[in-house]
């Protein structure tokens, strides 16, 4: 009778009948590529981002085959920032596979990216041979790869023997997911994907990841010592990081808040937790609580440029670099982060869930809710200026400006709370930060810590494949080219992406000009830009939009058939400033006004 075999997995040759008698059957043995693929497999991973290529063309074909969902991108960089925003989405390693050299050094930013945004992410990228790599005798795109990764990832390794992927795949899931997430670079030589070995022998190699993040339980003295500042406090305020939302604890983290009464203001991709709409939530008086408050728990979040440090004027400093005059209890996994820019009077180490959860018995035992004093002062400024912004989204200006558009973004999200909304750009993330309410968790993400161009295509199709829920993603026309090339992955995978493309002409606004009169300036595009054929080039559904009215059926009907819909809408080029709302790191801002 015939062996029969899956590709990969062959039988070796028979033994002679004088060494081992006539009915000697012949071994299985298993190669490279399949001991990966089932490595990954053991481990759940059911879904692979990135580009075919010498040395990975046959894996790319090989892991289809094998039922794990493999989709090929038009560039590594998009592919990488879709495994890292998977990572963050699902609590599991997002895997990005590319090429050797230029193709590892386009992955490499989006796992910079991963890495400083605590995403577990695991770049896989095949190399040249050892041997030839270091005594650099110029292999095909002979590179040092893991020497080059280290600095930007929290851990690299590299596998050369097909009896060490396992133990690769394993140490790579657990430093991504372990402690402070992050991304992990995986070398793998290309000679090691055509290595065999028996097939059991191989397949006994082979580790599933038990436990990759343990919980971590603060300490009885951290958490009094959080509890009995908080107790004292006359305006305390809780802000919620991206980490809060990432812990998944999101009914605990809700009754926590609620519990306490204290007002709450969320990072971007901490909007959801609650709902916006919340009547603790302070977005609305960000200015305001930030250096009023004299308490403030920190879940997830650190007082990193985006929350001006913890110093400043910001948070009632008398300048640039003076401390404010809040106390701050941190809830954080990593305890090196304490004291990163000021002073933390009560770090609480442990992961988010097991400390909200250390809190919330204490509030249970018995709490006094804040002065009324200071959750009325918080209502009556969020009122405030919840009104002026009613008058002005209720403005119809022509043509569009950011706020017209995206008050119709707005309830568009409100009637479709489920749906994953991508941002990034300038003007057009800081006005959508703003105008545009969430209503669950998760379902805003964006350019992250370092407010990085490009995300947007990325995150598009890692949103849809991972979530299967519609994805509005709302674009700066400069954004957008970073990533533009996908919407034909987009378009050949079928997601139910709607991509609203805030075309004024140009980074910031459309009307600067060369004083020399030789070129367009360096921050103007092509005017009246036509976005929306570049979909339909791939059969997706394009629409020039230049009213609210055609911006919202257009929008309706991409929600409605689950289309690849591009919408370009036309807004005012005068719209938008310089730098959105971090001119202040322009060197030559003071200059300009």
């Amino acid at each position: 009778m015939a062996t029969v075999t899956q590709p990969g997995i062959t039988p070796a040759p028979a033994a002679s009948p004088a060494s081992s008698g006539v009915n000697a059957q012949p071994q299985e043995t298993i190669d490279g590529f399949h001991l990966l693929i089932e490595a990954l497999k053991l481990n759940g991973i059911d879904t692979i981002y990135g580009l075919p290529g010498i040395p990975i063309t046959d894996l790319t074909r090989m892991l289809q085959a094998e039922g794990l969902r493999m989709l090929s991108f038009r560039h590594e960089q998009n592919a990488g920032y879709a495994a890292s925003i998977h990572g963050f989405i699902t609590q599991t390693p997002g895997i990005c596979l590319t090429v050797s050299a230029p193709g590892f050094l386009n992955g490499l930013n989006s796992l910079a990216h991963a890495t400083t945004n605590c995403f577990p992410m695991i770049l896989i990228s095949g190399s040249s041979e050892r041997e030839i790599v270091d005594l650099q005798q110029g292999d095909y795109e002979e590179m040092d790869q893991l020497a080059i990764a280290k600095p930007v990832s929290k851990a690299a390794y590299r596998v050369l023997h097909a009896e060490d992927i396992g133990v690769g795949i394993a140490r790579a899931i657990r430093a991504a997911v372990s402690g402070r997430p992050g991304g992990v670079y995986l070398d793998l030589p290309a000679k090691l994907f055509a290595q065999t070995m028996e097939a059991t022998a191989g397949r006994a190699t082979l580790i599933k990841v038990v436990d990759p993040a343990p919980a971590q339980i603060p300490g009885a003295d951290a958490v009094k010592r959080a509890l009995d500042l908080l107790k004292g406090a006359k305006k305390p305020l809780i802000l919620l990081g991206k980490g809060a939302a990432y812990a998944q604890c999101d009914a605990e983290i809700r009754k926590l808040v609620e519990s306490t009464g204290i007002p709450y203001l969320p990072m971007s991709m901490a909007k959801g937790l609650l709902p916006d709409t919340h009547e603790q939530c302070a977005s609305a008086a960000r200015s305001f609580v930030l250096p009023e408050a004299d308490v403030v728990l920190l879940i997830g979040a650190r007082l990193n440029w985006l929350l001006s440090h913890g110093k400043g004027k910001t948070w009632g400093g008398n300048g640039h670099k003076s401390w404010g005059k809040q106390k701050f209890i941190q809830i954080d996994i990593s305890p090196q982060e304490a004291d990163s820019n000021v002073k933390i009077d009560a770090p609480l180490v442990g992961d988010i869930a097991s400390c909200v959860a250390q809190l919330q018995k204490a509030v249970d035992a018995g709490w006094a809710k804040p002065p009324k004093e200071w959750t009325d002062a918080v209502a009556a400024k969020k009122n405030g200026n919840i009104a002026k912004m009613a008058e002005t989204l209720a403005k119809n200006p022509s043509p569009m400006n950011f706020h017209s558009a995206l008050n119709v973004v707005r309830d568009i999200i409100k009637a479709n709370p489920d749906a994953m909304l991508v941002n990034e750009g300038a003007n057009a993330l800081d006005f959508t930060r703003s105008i545009v309410d969430m209503y669950k968790p998760r379902k805003r993400i964006d350019v992250g810590t370092w407010g990085i161009m490009g995300v947007g295509m990325g995150y598009c199709v890692a949103a849809a494949a991972a979530t299967k829920h519609p994805v509005i993603a709302i674009e700066g026309d400069s954004a957008f080219g970073f990533s533009g090339m996908e919407v034909e992955t987009i378009c050949r995978y079928n997601m139910p992406v709607c991509i609203v493309i805030m075309n004024n002409n140009g980074v910031y606004k459309g009307t600067d000009v060369d004083p020399t009169g030789r070129d367009p300036a360096p921050t103007v595009f092509v005017k009246g830009a036509r976005y929306d054929k570049i979909i339909e080039a791939f059969g997706g559904v394009g629409v020039h939009a230049t009213t609210p009215d055609e911006l919202r059926k257009a929008m309706e009907e991409a929600i409605k058939s689950r289309k690849p819909t591009l919408i370009n809408a036309v807004i005012d080029e005068t719209a938008g400033t310089e730098s959105g709302r971090i001119t202040s790191l322009n060197p030559n801002a003071a200059k300009k006004k």
